[in-house]
This record gives structure tokens, C-alpha cells and sequence, in this order.
């Protein structure tokens, strides 16, 4: 799936115009880019986590000819998938898409209920008593 192929269909699910869609999706990976710019990591949950890594500066060995060479200090970024991420992919079932939300309804008000005369305590019996195990040592061989 490709970005215009995305934009149709995040455009459909939501009941917002291509442009729109267009506009959202600009806006996330802009907040994204520029906050992991910055250092920070971004975590969408169930997704994917966005962090930079600061690699120094190292030396390191050329395998083919055993020269150490000089690898500069250099920035990565990391996208990590998250856990409900992968299980989709490796299952290979789409996760089922998130319940609108719906406004809840208080519940009418309860009216105290009547007192009850107290009930009579039952007496708990007490368990017997369990046999501590005794470690054995291993019968010398002779």
C-alpha cells in the first residue's frame, strides 16, 4: 500500500475527503519527525515506538583485509514494532478496528435499601495442619 492508496482508504474509514485524510496524515508524521528530531521518543501504543540513537565515534576492523578503520559518530533512527503490531503481522489477521465511543448514560439514582437484622456469624473450622516434607539425603553407595 502505497501513501495515495492509504489516503483512500483512511479518507473512506473516517468519512473525511482526500484532502483532509491528506492533511492529518501530513500533520502526524510531521509531530513525529520533529519530536524524535529533538531526542525524544515517540510511542504510539499497539503500533510502533520512534526513537533517535546517538552512535560515537569507534574503531572498527575491515573483515576482508584485518585494517582497523575509523567509523565516524553518526545518528539512527529506530522504529520498533510493538507487541499487538507483530502478533497481527505474524498471524496474519487484521486487528478488529476500534468501537466508536459512545457517550455513557448515568445510571438512575439506587434508593438505600432496608436494614436487615444482623446475620448470625458462621465459625470458620480451621484446616489441618500440614506435614512439613523432610529433605532426604542421597543413601551412600559403598
Amino acid at each position: 500500500m502505497n501513501r495515495s492508496q492509504l489516503l483512500n482508504k483512511f479518507a473512506e474509514d473516517n468519512e473525511l475527503t482526500r484532502k483532509q485524510a491528506d492533511e492529518y496524515l501530513t500533520s502526524l508524521v510531521d509531530i513525529i519527525t520533529a519530536t524524535v528530531a529533538t531526542g525524544d521518543p515517540v510511542a504510539i501504543s499497539g503500533f510502533a515506538k520512534f526513537r533517535r540513537i546517538d552512535r560515537p565515534a569507534r574503531l572498527a576492523r575491515n573483515p576482508a583485509t584485518g585494517e582497523t578503520v575509523k567509523v565516524k559518530a553518526k545518528r539512527v533512527a529506530r522504529i520498533t514494532p510493538l507487541k499487538n503490531f507483530k502478533d497481527a503481522v505474524l498471524s496474519g489477521k487484521a486487528p478488529r478496528p476500534a468501537a466508536k465511543k459512545t457517550v455513557a448514560k448515568k445510571a438512575p439514582a439506587r434508593k438505600p435499601a432496608a436494614k436487615k437484622a444482623p446475620a448470625r456469624r458462621a465459625v470458620a473450622k480451621k484446616a489441618p495442619a500440614k506435614k512439613k516434607a523432610v529433605a532426604r539425603k542421597p543413601a551412600k553407595r559403598r
